[in-house]
């Protein structure tokens, strides 16, 4: 450990979760097993490159959204942060400065939580952080990252990852994922099928990546019978670079039977100009159904992220882009908006579709039957606002009782934070070790059975659910 240049202590810098006695065992049980992470959004060239990050602000702060709109929504300006500069011009240290001084401001959040464990068990830092001891810490963040052991294949290495899921635009080349293969490095790095741009007429730029996706596979994607030609060989050329899976996120949840012919004449309308809200909801809401179908011939696992409303803060967006931390949650309608898909394939185990959402209060009332029903359907775990320790303790009391453990997906960190992946997977094992200890104690099974969903819960269930047997 580091020496204290302050003499300050904080109550519990470590970012860990104290446990009780039963829950302890539980977690000591799992709590070293190998960290799946089947669904995120790491970038593959940090691992095809395997170059050193280029400093403290770079990798923790400015690609971090949990970090950044805490610090926006306390008046920061977001160029003061780095987000929209010149890297050759930005001012690392200044940035981490701004964000030491309002270190407080995070407390009681789970990215406090990530980031402790982040500076203790990473970095092995033990003072806390302050605005007086920022430059301490960069300083000794900085210098650590000059070496081999932080470069990205290390630090996969390091946090004992067995898999690391990226997620990607339909029409990528893959070309990380094949410098990463051609390496013969041999840490697994995967990629996920990321289609929205390609289905959705809504999406910026739609009728561009339309043609564009006709380029790449040779088809006339005017025609629609050929366009979903087109689709079905991004999806084997993914499935062929390691893909297991696809991912949707969605803002309403919208499935609908729409006639081959229809489909045929919005799809041309829709490369001559932008199609009305309601088209292009039917035609997305078709292209859904598509993809699950898909998924029964292929084998890929569909996930939807649902419930989120991208974007809302329109000066952000308009200056910034997406990603800005201004996505918030909605409600949503889950029986009625997937009545349609599953309906069609929902009765075949041969889909395996994962659900996600922002809206809580669809977990017991919606999302936990239709999981305990559905021989198609996961359950994904917390997600995005909800990935905290209570955010964790309110799933499993609203799921478990009607959908069990064995429809759950287990867990996936879903962040493009590097760092924090052996934070996050730490604080779920944790809070189902807590989950699991009060099942015991409520006398619903004894620590042998606690001990076998421990497991299933902190991997297994992720390997299945993501078909990923051969780890």
């Amino acid at each position: 450990m580091t020496s204290n240049p302050t003499g300050n202590s904080s109550g519990n810098p470590s970012g860990t979760v104290h446990l009780p006695p039963t829950a302890d065992t539980i977690y000591q049980h799992i709590r070293d097993l190998p960290i799946v992470s089947p669904h995120g959004h790491c970038d593959p060239a940090w691992f095809a490159e395997n170059s050193a990050f280029r400093d403290p602000a770079e990798l923790l702060i400015i690609p971090d959204h949990y970090v950044f709109r805490m610090l926006y929504s306390q008046g920061v300006p977001l160029q003061d942060l780095g987000i929209g500069v010149d890297p050759d011009i930005r001012d690392p240290r200044r940035i981490f400065q701004i964000f030491a001084q309002h270190w407080d401001r995070f407390l009681g959040t789970p990215s406090r939580q990530w980031l402790e464990h982040t500076f203790t068990h990473v970095f092995q830092i033990s003072e806390p952080l302050t605005a007086q001891t920022a430059d301490y810490y960069y300083d000794l963040i900085d210098a650590q990252l000059k070496t081999p052991q932080f470069r990205p294949r290390a630090l996969f290495e390091r946090f004992g990852l067995e898999l690391l899921a990226t997620t990607d635009a339909a029409l990528d080349t893959l070309s990380h994922h094949q410098k990463i293969r051609a390496s013969g490095w041999q840490g697994r790095i995967i990629p996920t099928f990321r289609p929205d741009t390609v289905l959705n007429p809504a999406a910026p730029d739609f009728a561009a990546h339309i043609r564009q996706l006709g380029e790449l596979t040779g088809e006339d994607t005017a025609s629609f019978a050929s366009y979903l030609n087109a689709l079905r060989q991004r999806r084997a050329f993914f499935k062929s670079e390691g893909a297991t899976a696809t991912d949707h996120a969605i803002t309403t949840i919208h499935t609908c039977d729409v006639p081959d012919t229809e489909m045929a004449t919005l799809l041309r309308q829709a490369l001559q100009g932008p199609l009305s809200h309601a088209d292009a909801t039917r035609f997305y809401g078709r292209m859904l159904i598509e993809m699950a179908q898909m998924s029964v011939d292929d084998g890929l696992v569909m996930q939807i992220h649902g419930g989120s409303s991208r974007s809302t803060n329109a000066a952000l967006y308009q200056r910034f882009g997406n990603d800005m931390g201004a996505d918030i949650p909605i409600a949503v309608d889950w029986v009625n908006g997937l009545s349609a898909l599953l309906n069609r394939v929902g009765n075949d185990p041969a889909l395996s579709l994962i659900l996600f959402t922002l809206d809580e209060t669809t977990y017991s009332r919606e999302l936990a039957p239709m999981a305990g029903h559905w021989p198609a359907l996961r359950l994904g775990p917390p997600w995005w606002f909800h990935d905290s320790l209570n955010g964790i303790a309110r799933y499993f009391d609203t799921v478990v009782e009607t959908a069990g453990y064995w429809n759950l997906a287990g867990f996936n960190d879903d962040t493009r934070a590097l760092l924090s992946i052996p934070a996050r997977h730490d604080l779920w094992r944790r809070g189902a070790a807590l989950h699991l200890g009060g099942q015991i104690s409520r006398g619903l099974f004894g620590l042998s059975d606690a001990l076998d969903i421990a497991r299933l819960l902190a991997r297994d269930l992720a390997v299945d659910a993501y078909r990923l047997k051969d780890l």
